[in-house]
């Protein structure tokens, strides 16, 4: 990972975390920051406000915060509390809002202060935040002093779908210019989906195959083991696994499966491309997402020796939710590069494992001259394996394991021991933490770095959203419908509903363990 260090000419910067007292503050923000400290790349002029509801002093505050730094970590995080604070207020109060202002504007760097606004809130509160932000003035930027900026990371889900993601694009766009926003997507700071591009557009060995001509399928899977988080099961019946991961993060990794070489890695460049990938996905009609998509929930089952509940029994989910918690769908890019490959996404809970991976698989040699079966004439061989009787595996598959290890791999065919031609696979791996002796950094460490830092590569641009909404949106609505094909099942610690292996329909292969 390339981490820059913030530029030595910048002032005070201002970091304010809107919902510091959740989650997310603890187990991600913090300790990113607190690595970022460890490590030298956060500038000694970075200063923390938290802000929420609850009274809390800066003192009680930070030690509700270090709970979650590991050991190592201590003293980081005993430099960095120095500059952590923390302010009381109600974003749904305008007054308290105002407060929130002239405090900022009492601290260190004053108005004078660069400020990275979080919004690690629900949803529901994105736009009024703004509204209430921008109506007190606090998003204005000073155009005339390029050091006194204002910017806005706004977490996902950014809209429940395409009608509402525009409304609050609207609503931003009325206090914000789009360079301000940074709408955040983790997946997006994983070493190994950064890798994506470096991978393809570096090594042009693979860049000539990377086409319809060479690759018969991609399979992206996001796969967990973990069912509905518990109190999370209320805001999950409401969204669904389309709109949690699908329409977000795998639509994410698609785009940087497909899309063409930017003409420089600059921000808007590579965001120009992933956008037209996005583009060029073919919206289903009724028809097409009976054929091409498969929705399901988890039944009772086991997980290692643990036996779980199934969906419908988790606390807080109705009786008669229709509420899917894996989706598998055939997505086809209808542009001359990948035109006739479909691209299979799967995501589920309660699956047999956790992992993330991306496999293109290339297509067979046009004549098959080994692995005959013995006793098979050659011409039988040639009827069996094109009528589809006869399966042959594919002997070069490219894997991009995201986790929970972050590696690739490339299968091949090599010439088995002995007198006859026969061919066993074989593969080529590689490993970050084998090659450069170190984990990964988490990914809020890298994008919080790159939002201080104005760089706005890794975050989503308003026009990927709509791209995504509108591809993900037709799927919702046909499964909202009161005809919708009936939601599958599938027993917890399996791989899913066998309705979703129809989907290779014309490909040989199927979805993968990890």
């Amino acid at each position: 990972m390339m981490i820059r260090r913030m530029g030595e000419k910048v002032g005070t910067t201002q970091l304010v975390i809107f919902g510091a007292s959740g989650d997310l503050t603890k187990r991600k923000l913090i300790p990113a920051l607190v690595r970022l400290e460890a490590e030298g790349q956060l500038h000694d002029q970075v200063v923390v406000i938290g802000v929420s509801r609850s009274v809390k002093s800066d003192q009680e505050f930070c030690e509700h915060l270090a709970g979650a730094i590991p050991e190592e970590f201590r003293g980081a995080f005993e430099s960095l509390s120095k500059r952590i604070h923390y302010l009381s207020a109600d974003v749904k109060i305008p007054s308290d809002v105002e407060k929130l202002g002239a405090a900022l504007d009492a601290m260190p760097g004053g108005e004078s202060a660069g400020r990275l606004y979080y919004l690690s809130l629900k949803p529901e509160l994105f736009g009024s935040t703004l509204t209430i932000l921008g109506e007190a003035g606090m998003l204005r930027m000073a155009d005339q002093h390029s050091d006194v900026w204002r910017r806005v990371v706004v977490e996902k889900p950014f809209g429940h779908d395409q009608e509402s993601a525009r409304a609050l694009n609207t609503c931003m766009h009325r206090y914000l210019r789009e360079q301000q926003i940074y709408r955040i997507d983790h997946y997006l700071g994983k070493e190994t989906v950064q890798n994506i591009l470096g991978f393809r557009f570096h090594n042009t060995i693979f860049e000539p195959l990377w086409n319809s001509h060479h690759i018969e399928l991609v399979q992206i899977t996001v796969a967990e083991d973990l069912g509905v988080e518990k109190g999370r099961a209320g805001f999950y019946d409401e969204s669904g696994a389309m709109r949690d991961v699908v329409q977000n993060h795998m639509l994410q990794l698609l785009a940087l499966v497909a899309m063409e070489a930017p003409a420089t890695l600059d921000g808007d460049d590579i965001r120009n491309q992933k956008v037209e990938v996005l583009r060029a996905l073919h919206i289903p009609d009724r028809a097409d997402i009976a054929e091409q998509s498969v929705r399901a929930r988890y039944t009772t089952g086991k997980i290692g020796d643990s036996n779980v509940i199934g969906y419908l029994e988790e606390e807080g989910v109705p009786e008669n939710s229709q509420t899917e918690t894996y989706v598998a769908l055939r997505a086809e890019i209808n542009n001359w590069r990948w035109n006739s490959v479909p691209f299979l996404l799967r995501h589920g809970k309660r699956l047999g494992s956790k992992f993330t991976e991306i496999k293109v698989q290339f297509r067979m040699p046009p004549v098959q001259l080994f692995n005959r079966p013995d006793g098979l004439s050659a011409s039988e061989f040639r009827k069996q394996l094109r009528d589809g009787n006869l399966c042959q595996l594919r002997p070069n598959v490219l894997t991009i394991s995201i986790q929970p290890s972050e590696a690739l791999s490339l299968s091949f065919g090599v010439k088995r021991p002995g007198a006859s031609m026969d061919m066993t696979p074989a593969k080529l791996s590689f490993n970050y933490e084998d090659v450069f002796k170190c984990g990964s950094a988490p990914a809020y460490q890298r994008l919080l770095l790159d939002a201080l830092n104005g760089d706005p590569t890794l975050f989503l641009r308003s026009d990927e959203i709509d791209a995504s909404w509108c591809f993900s949106d037709e799927f919702i609505k046909v499964w909202a419908a009161d005809d919708a094909p009936p939601i599958c099942e599938y027993a917890a610690g399996s791989w899913g509903p066998k309705e979703a292996d129809a989907l290779f329909e014309g490909c040989e292969g199927g979805w993968s363990r990890g």
